[in-house]
């Protein structure tokens, strides 16, 4: 294997932006080119970091200092794009989510293992310090069986936002609005930490701007291994609070806030087995980082970096990435079974018949 990587980026928008910034600064990867269909935004982001630039993205794909591909075109493309860049034996980060549909999402996933490339779909905040921790205590079965959860999303978006780009707020590119938008990455950290999703119950709706998707969304959900969540998100929340997940098993509990672990509490026996109720103390070390120990260029690194080098190793180790594309395709089922229950007034099974 080669002592970098080679990369490109597909999509130089706000998100293409940040990939090509982290890239570049990430030991052990050079970024080749960027790609755009608007050739003054890829001039922009090729100049600024050294990379050669192109309109047109299977121009880009045809060299083959090219390794990994991070695709990050409206969300109602990337399947198209990515299958493309696998046949072209480019290894793959996607960006959230894997695609809007399921038939897209297999489509995607089928060809990249027919190319044997690797397929990670951005899933950052599963790297976070505050999510290591919790998965670990969980894993460990220091917080008892899990039975309750809760997700609150609550961000603020103005209408000039879904305005900047034709493709926002629409279903067939964005794929929704709240809640495929800004809300999967802590529903993803929701089946992360509870398991596989059975049924979900929901509403959703538009109230505070002018979208053909919903702004607001509520959600019941059941998970095979038992338990119940609530997933309440919206886009209409001003000025914005935090996004926040909360997990509660019967023997302990833990919230992760604004992505920072701010509470961890675990039932304490004493030696005669009683169980100290009183004065619990609070575990949580929200900068902690459990990764640093094991490896430390990770310190002081974004999540997405997190992300990108454990694709790296995935490519240098011939291992698959922590976040898969299966992994993807679950979370993105989990919001379309929301999204048809909010429009069918009732609860909906998981699986999805595709």
């Amino acid at each position: 294997m080669k002592e970098n990587l080679g990369f490109a980026v597909i999509g130089c928008g706000v998100v293409g932006h940040k990939h090509a910034e982290e890239i570049a600064s990430l030991a052990g990867s050079q970024l080749v080119g960027v790609a755009d269909i608007l050739p003054d935004r890829a001039r922009e982001v090729g100049e600024r970091y050294g990379a050669r630039w192109f309109a047109d993205y299977r121009e880009l794909l045809q060299l083959p200092a090219v390794d990994i591909v991070t695709v990050c075109v409206p969300s109602g493309l990337h399947a198209l794009v990515a299958v493309d860049a696998a046949r072209a034996g480019k290894h793959l980060i996607v960006e959230k989510p894997i695609d809007v549909t399921l038939a897209q999402a297999n489509w995607l996933i089928s060809e990249a293992h027919q190319a044997g490339v690797v397929l990670s779909v951005v899933s950052q905040h599963r790297f976070d310090p505050s999510t290591v921790r919790v998965k670990q205590e969980i894993e460990a079965g220091r917080l008892g069986k899990l039975f309750l959860g809760q997700v609150s999303v609550f961000w603020y978006r103005s209408q000039g936002y879904y305005d900047s780009g034709e493709w926002r707020g629409t279903w067939s590119l964005d794929g929704g609005g709240a809640l495929i938008n800004q809300s999967i990455h802590t529903v993803d950290l929701l089946q992360y930490f509870m398991g596989s999703v059975s049924e979900v119950y929901a509403h959703t709706g538009t109230y505070a701007h002018s979208l053909e998707v919903e702004d607001a969304a509520i959600s019941t959900v059941k998970f095979r291994q038992g338990g119940l969540a609530t997933v309440a998100v919206t886009t209409a929340a001003y000025p914005g609070l935090s996004a926040r997940i909360e997990v509660f098993g019967d023997q302990g509990s833990a919230i992760i806030d604004g992505d920072r672990l701010t509470h961890l509490y675990r039932m304490d026996h004493t030696v005669q087995g009683i169980q100290r109720m009183v004065d619990a103390p609070n575990l949580a070390v929200p900068d902690l980082d459990n990764n640093a120990s094991e490896r430390p260029l990770w310190i002081q690194s974004s999540a997405h970096r997190k992300q990108f080098m454990d694709v790296m190793e995935a490519v240098r180790l011939g291992r698959k990435p922590l976040v898969t594309g299966e992994e993807g395709r679950n979370v993105l089922e989990i919001i379309l079974a929301i999204y048809q229950s909010g429009r069918t007034g009732h609860p909906v099974q998981l699986p999805l018949s595709t």
